[in-house]
């Protein structure tokens, strides 16, 4: 389905371009064209959409209903998210990870606070400082080798408590999975959870891709997160088959009460509730939410078998969920660059980063392994 909407509104484009500009169909440069209908590794947030998520937005595009939340969807998808974390959860859905992670942050800090976290973590790499700004808080990124956080590395930064003079810590941040496509074990969590709670501190997750690290563990999301001590969580699902939308979800009643007002003050109330909260209602039904978590993480496992032929290929990181880290040749890196669409991780090391998706196909790990194989023997 998503190849026949992808062929279809390419189709469309070239006409409209061709005969609305009158250019001859001779002058178009078909190598721009290949980059337009490239599929592509860069990341899971360039996937389609799920046809049963995208069939839950058309239904509830029916009729007039409340707005800001008090609809039936967003109180299905409440009681949803409740029977995965709990009845104790309160979810709030918000429009996309940074909002979820800016309102989370703030819900358990105040602007004289620390917040700890990884030098690669998406709050203190790639949201702009939007943490930052709107809690006012320090981030405080310790450098890791596999992008997670142990007590050990936290401990050194637990100091300060009642010196006017220093931002006082209070959070600790952690993506799960990591931004290097590593997992915490529940063991992990719970460790760092025990050693930060003891200091009156609070431990938010970055679940963007709390689905993989779930598939890659074979545990469920409850274990992964309120049984090992997590406080608040942005619940994604973007990355794995929704449209937009996430969850900042609280599983503490002292950080529930100030969220409403969090979110409105971030921008991050939609009006229009039923079209973000619609889609967790499938996505949470018949475990599609796994499925498409475990179909992603196979097809990274395959991409792994296909790189591991060429001695020339050095994984940076262990593979383990659907993002892949590893350096190649640099005219092997520019020749695939050349057919495929991915991004550089550390370009002066010929380092990338390639992430496979709930509609990544069989066909597409074919096509590139057929590439590599091209690519190689030309060396």
């Amino acid at each position: 389905m998503p190849k026949v909407q992808i062929k279809i509104g390419f189709s469309i484009f070239i006409y409209t371009f061709v005969f609305t500009n009158d250019v001859s169909l001779s002058n178009i440069n078909y190598s721009v064209i290949q980059l337009l209908i490239m599929r592509s590794f860069a990341s899971d947030n360039n996937s389609g959409v799920h046809p049963l998520i995208m069939d839950a937005i058309v239904k509830a595009n029916s009729d007039h209903t409340v707005g800001y939340g008090d609809d039936d969807w967003t109180k299905e998808a409440t009681g949803k998210l409740k029977e995965f974390f709990g009845a104790d959860a309160t979810p709030l859905f918000v429009f996309n990870g940074t909002g979820a992670n800016s309102i989370a942050l703030q819900a358990v800090t105040r602007s004289f606070n620390s917040i700890v976290c990884t030098r690669t973590a998406h709050v203190y790499v790639d949201e702009c400082g939007a943490p930052a700004r709107m809690t006012g808080c320090t981030l405080i990124a310790v450098s890791t080798p596999d992008g997670k956080l142990t007590p050990e590395m936290i401990r050194p930064h637990l100091h300060g408590f009642g010196v006017c003079h220093h931002p006082q810590p209070k959070a600790v941040y952690l993506s799960q999975t990591t931004e290097l496509g590593t997992v915490y074990t529940i063991d992990e969590i719970r460790a760092i959870a025990d050693l930060i709670h003891a200091y009156g501190m609070y431990l938010h997750v970055d679940g963007a891709r709390l689905a993989n690290a779930c598939a890659y563990l074979n545990c469920s999301m409850k274990q992964l997160t309120v049984d090992a001590g997590v406080d608040i969580l942005s619940f994604g699902g973007t990355k794995n088959g929704m449209m937009q939308g996430e969850a900042v979800i609280s599983f503490r009643p002292e950080l529930t009460d100030n969220l409403p007002y969090f979110r409105k003050q971030s921008a991050q109330l939609a009006s229009k509730m039923r079209y973000l909260s619609a889609q967790f209602i499938p996505y949470l039904t018949d475990d599609l939410w796994l499925s498409n978590a475990r179909h992603a993480n196979r097809q990274a496992a395959k991409l792994v078998n296909s790189l591991k032929q060429y001695p020339q290929v050095k994984f940076t990181q262990k593979p383990e969920t659907n993002q892949l880290f590893f350096t190649l040749p640099k005219d092997i890196a520019q020749k695939l660059s050349g057919a495929y669409f991915f991004y550089y991780w550390n370009e002066a090391q010929c380092e990338i980063r390639l992430v496979t998706s709930w509609d990544t196909t069989d066909e597409d790990i074919e096509r590139l392994d057929a590439d590599l194989k091209k690519m190689f023997s030309c060396l």
